[in-house]
């Protein structure tokens, strides 16, 4: 467990801090003709520090922790968003073989112990079904129906935490653009020297690289993981259809044979 915080731990500094790489080469560069340059690590953490502060810590902070989010959603995405999580062949061939012997008491007992979308929705079904057996197939359906549908909607909805940061990051980092051009002109306006706007102007150059550097990596995520939801759902929907036609046939064999029963009884009387 360890290991898994310290590595996205350290993707999410490599994230964010991807913009200080040249810089970083051009100082690493420069020690080699000094005697008393300090190592390549103190170089680099010099280097981290200055961009920072240069960009100004009330806005690079909240860079910093969209960055470490986002990192932190991608990695819980690659381990929840899977078939697996969703619909799984051993939950369908128990599902089939229960439904055919009309066991479900049986098949509700497996779907608590099972975490899959398909089995949220099966117990949803046979939950009302036997707690309403007069209930006729098509309200059934429409359980079934509306249970799918906020299955579906929690998927979307789960990787839409993605798409937030990768749209509210490059936003501060545009607002750090407007806040260091605005210190740059005040600074024309109060007879500075050119050489002195360098201070707005890099605050406003390296708030804008770090929002952007967060933002294009969550949306080419988000719509990695965007279709594969999409797969998922497709998977789903069809998994429902499956389950719907097993227990349609249950209800036209249970509705003919009580039929036949009533045609039995009255042909005795």
């Amino acid at each position: 467990m360890k290991n898994v915080f310290a590595s996205v731990a350290l993707a999410s500094l490599s994230l964010f801090f991807v913009t200080a790489s040249p810089l970083l080469a051009q100082d690493v560069a420069g020690a080699g003709t000094e005697a008393a340059a300090p190592s390549q690590a103190q170089q680099a953490t010099e280097t981290f520090l200055d961009i920072f502060m240069k960009g100004g810590i009330v806005l690079m902070a909240p860079l910093a922790i969209l960055s470490f989010l986002a990192v932190l959603l991608i990695f819980f995405y690659f381990l929840t968003i899977r078939q697996g999580s969703v619909v799984s062949n051993k939950f369908m061939n128990s599902a089939d073989a229960l439904i055919r012997k009309q066991d479900y008491l049986g098949l509700i007992a497996v779907c608590n112990r099972e975490n899959e979308c398909i089995a949220r929705i099966v117990y949803k079904t046979l939950d009302f079904a036997t707690k309403n057996p007069t209930a006729s197939f098509d309200e059934v359906r429409e359980v079934t129906e509306a249970e799918g549908t906020r299955q579906a909607s929690m998927l979307n909805n789960r990787i839409s935490y993605l798409n937030d940061i990768g749209r509210i990051a490059p936003m501060v980092g545009l607002l750090g653009t407007v806040v260091g051009m605005i210190e740059a002109f005040n600074g024309i306006g109060s007879g500075v020297q050119h050489m002195e706007l360098a201070p707005g102007v890099s605050k406003a150059l390296i708030t804008t690289a770090s929002g952007l550097v967060i933002g294009i990596p969550s949306l080419i995520f988000y719509s990695l993981f965007r279709g594969k939801v999409q797969m998922l759902i497709a998977e789903l929907e069809a998994a429902m259809t499956h389950i719907m036609a097993l227990l349609a046939a249950q209800y036209k064999r249970a509705n003919y044979r009580a039929a036949a029963r009533r045609d039995g009884q009255d042909s005795v009387d």
